[in-house]
């Protein structure tokens, strides 16, 4: 039996019908709206409460904070698998077999160098430039090295660009770092894993073997798990929305890195390290920050608890805290402030205020403390998230575009001036 909704404007009745996800999900079907009501739209700023799409890619639960990518849970995922594997799964839509598995690392890999001429770009960044910044840019020049418009309904050619993009994104970031730092930039070693690759790349120098720490590498990839999606966040919907127009997977891509840039998206787990830099500063007093988060006066906020989608504790900070504090105790390191990153962690874990008001430390907060311990500058932090993020964003690419979906046009309520007639330059005051 269908089901419908009843909107009521102006004393007239429209009926549309409401649809149910597979979790029981339910959906208000809008997209007659304006045609039988002749222009009615609905007003949501920040589409909080609108549904642009159908995925079959993340179910999200921030209710009861679950998170899974094709129906696998995340806890699984992060336990059992590997980066490489699980962006897979989220692309293609399942686990790969052995063989499969096998054939697609090896075509990451075979596609692993550069184009020479890529190195005549990236020169001509300044050393100040941001590594977001450059990883945009650099992403975007993948089309003129790849100029023909990827055929999406040719099998071969859509895998051949997926692969592409995997073996060359981790490459544009690492040498993003090394600008920054003025070392000499790295190539892929086709002996290593995806994951080892990337520190390796971002390591390494000419005068120094970069030895490869395993348990560095297992926190890495569990955090870059947990970033490979997460349903239509803003870069998420910029990736689609832009290819929405038919524009290519590298530009669509590298939209998706300029949206993932901002403070109030990818950059929070650099801002939590620069919170925690700056309790430092003013003299590692934690109480005395705690006591100013409580304050409703006071302009300060503690970077890294609480999340705009999970009312409950992250499910991906539960795993991530495990990865932390292994690697914390592996390293040994005595950083001052990771010791206060671990002290706010303990009072906001107890501490009534933060406990009734569900403000647990997230994600962000654990992959700052691990980006730091791995020696990664705050400034790449954004950059790595955007690594971990890419399958996801080919995976939200490949889905629009194979679902045929219209190009993305929202409305708008306008509410500016009324018609107004046109005065000579002369005559205005």
């Amino acid at each position: 039996m269908s089901e419908n909704a009843i909107l009521e404007v102006d004393g007239k009745r429209y009926e549309f019908p409401v649809l149910r996800g597979t979790e029981n999900e339910i959906a208000i079907d809008l997209k007659t709206l304006r045609s039988v009501t002749n222009g009615i739209i609905t007003l949501d700023p920040g589409y909080k409460n609108t549904g642009a799409c159908k995925s079959a890619i993340t179910f999200l639960d921030g209710e009861k904070g679950i998170l899974r990518y094709r129906g696998y849970s995340i806890e699984s995922l992060a336990e059992k698998s590997n980066f490489l594997e699980v962006a897979y799964l989220v692309i293609f839509g399942e686990l790969p077999t052995a063989a499969q598995f096998k054939k697609f690392d090896d075509d990451i890999k075979a596609h692993s160098l550069l184009n020479e001429e890529m190195k005549n770009i990236i020169n001509g960044f300044p050393k100040v430039a941001h590594p977001m910044g450059m990883l945009s840019s650099l992403t975007s020049a993948l089309t003129a090295f790849n100029p023909i418009t990827v055929n999406v309904h040719s099998e071969k050619d859509l895998y051949n660009a997926i692969v592409k993009l995997l073996a060359k994104f981790p490459v544009l970031a690492a040498w993003a770092h090394s600008v920054n730092q003025g070392t000499p930039l790295n190539y892929a070693d086709n002996s290593l894993d995806y994951v080892s690759n990337i520190m390796q790349m971002m390591f390494e120098i000419p005068t120094t073997k970069y030895v490869i720490n395993p348990i560095a590498v297992k926190a890495l990839d569990q955090l870059l798990i947990l970033h490979e999606d997460h349903e239509q966040n803003c870069s998420t919907s910029t990736v689609r929305i832009v290819g929405s127009s038919e524009a290519g997977l590298f530009a669509s891509i590298s939209a998706g890195v300029s949206a993932l840039w901002g403070r109030l998206h990818g950059g929070a787990n650099q801002a939590v390290i620069e919170m925690l830099e700056a309790i430092q500063k003013d003299g590692g007093d934690v109480d005395k920050f705690i006591l100013k988060a409580k304050d409703p006066n006071d302009p300060f906020r503690l970077m890294g608890f609480g999340h705009r989608v999970y009312k409950n504790f992250d499910p991906r900070a539960k795993i991530i805290k495990a990865a932390a504090d292994e690697l914390l105790a592996e390293l040994n390191i005595n950083d001052p402030a990771l010791k206060i990153a671990k002290h706010l962690e303990e009072v906001a874990l107890k501490d009534e205020y933060f406990v009734s008001r569900k403000l647990y430390p997230n994600v962000d907060f654990y992959s700052g403390i691990i980006y730091k311990a791995l020696g990664i500058p705050s400034e790449m932090f954004t950059v790595m998230f955007a690594i971990g993020r890419l399958p996801g964003w080919i995976a939200q690419w490949k889905e629009m575009r194979l679902g045929g979906e219209p190009i993305g046009r929202p409305r708008q309520l306008y509410v500016g001036h009324t018609e107004r007639d046109f005065k000579a330059i002369e005559t205005r005051k």
